[in-house]
């Protein structure tokens, strides 16, 4: 079958929409029509170089959709089911999936050659094998996917907004509350308010903690975080600093999150000085993997018996916690309409990632034709 496609050839060039042609399931396969895409700064590292692929690859690894066929031997989902999309396919029998650690499952070891499990392509162009980010590529109008890339979630619950806990809802949420083990009285530091940042600030104040402060130069985002349960609002870490001491008498922060779209030395170095004794450091932000960007005092670390610590989706199981996120949203204990800047055609993706550069989304989303 043919699907119109967001694809990135080479890193430092836009997004180009393409007619592809699709392979059909196979054996463990689905096929989804996509109803949403989030645009999350993680396809930005593409573009930007940060995160290298294989080229070419259609872009995308937040998405929601409605599955329209399935392969032989899928046991999981059937033809009608609304499902979202598991940037990290998870298997179940793993080491990582058998021991409650779906977010490293082995099977996401090739998310950013985008083939498929067995190594082959699901789509094409002229007899080019067009590879998919995270095995998804959901700037496509159609995918087929691994069915341990999809969870089933409620059917009554609009897929416009389901697509949220797909990638930043849960890495931002589960930061805080798996990772970040924030608790009841905590004081916590968030630095970078995006699609992840926002959901961390709404983890933390779900946990319970007496102070939220989060850091963004942009004051949209600092606006916004305040909406979100956050208590404090700076757009420097100095400023957030001085704060927290004051607040905490001086023993500094329980926790600080580091959500910004690219890490570097900098905010590792301003997050590591914000928390006090036994006080933990979680990146969930990203950077080239070549970069050093963790440098601070081994005699701090020791003494005061801090931690540094990284987490891949928050540290979350996606069968378990997408479900569950989307349940505490339909009882009103989480916002997630309220996340959504803006909304996109497909054809306008590379405006949406300009606004992401320009600071003017929390989330923004392509809503695939219907």
């Amino acid at each position: 079958m043919k699907t119109k496609a967001a694809v990135l050839f080479d890193a430092g060039k836009p997004f180009e929409i393409l007619e592809l042609d699709l392979d059909g399931p196979g054996p463990g396969e689905v096929l989804i029509k996509y109803t949403a895409a989030g645009l999350c700064h993680s396809d930005l590292h593409l573009i930007d170089g940060d995160l290298p692929p294989r080229f070419p690859i259609i872009g995308g690894h937040e998405g929601a959709g409605i599955i329209e066929d399935v392969g032989p031997g899928v046991t999981k989902v059937q033809p009608g089911d609304h499902v979202v999309c598991s940037f990290i396919p998870n298997c179940g029998t793993c080491r990582y999936c058998s021991t409650g650690r779906q977010n490293l499952c082995d099977m996401g070891a090739t998310i950013l050659e985008g083939h498929m499990p067995d190594g082959t392509y699901r789509f094409h162009s002229g007899g080019t094998d067009i590879g998919a980010m995270c095995m998804l590529g959901t700037f496509s109008e159609r995918a087929t996917v691994s069915q341990h890339s999809v969870v089933k979630v409620d059917d009554w619950l609009p897929l416009e907004t389901a697509v949220l806990v797909g990638c930043g809802v849960p890495t931002g949420w589960a930061t805080a509350n798996y990772a970040g083990g924030v608790r009841a009285g905590d004081t916590t530091v968030i630095y970078g308010i995006g699609g992840i940042g926002i959901n961390a600030v709404q983890g933390a104040a779900h946990a319970g903690a007496k102070n939220v402060v989060v850091v963004d130069p942009v004051e949209f985002k600092r606006e916004t975080a305040m909406k979100f349960g956050a208590t404090h609002a700076f757009a420097n870490a100095a400023e957030a600093a001085e704060k927290v001491s004051e607040l905490t008498w001086g023993q500094m922060a329980d926790q600080a999150l580091v959500t910004v779209g690219t890490v570097d030395e900098q905010v590792i170095s301003d997050a590591f000085d914000v928390i006090g004794k036994g006080g933990i450091v979680v990146v969930t932000g990203l950077a080239n993997p070549e970069k050093l960007t963790v440098h601070v005092s081994g005699g701090v670390l020791t003494l005061f018996e801090k931690t540094i610590k990284g987490t891949l989706f928050g540290s979350a199981n996606p069968q378990y916690d997408i479900v569950k996120l989307l349940r505490l949203y339909d009882a009103g204990k989480i916002k997630l309409d309220e996340l959504v800047t803006t909304k996109y055609t497909l054809e306008q993706v590379n405006e949406g990632y300009q606004d992401l550069r320009d600071g003017k989304n929390i989330r923004g989303v392509i809503v695939h034709d219907q």
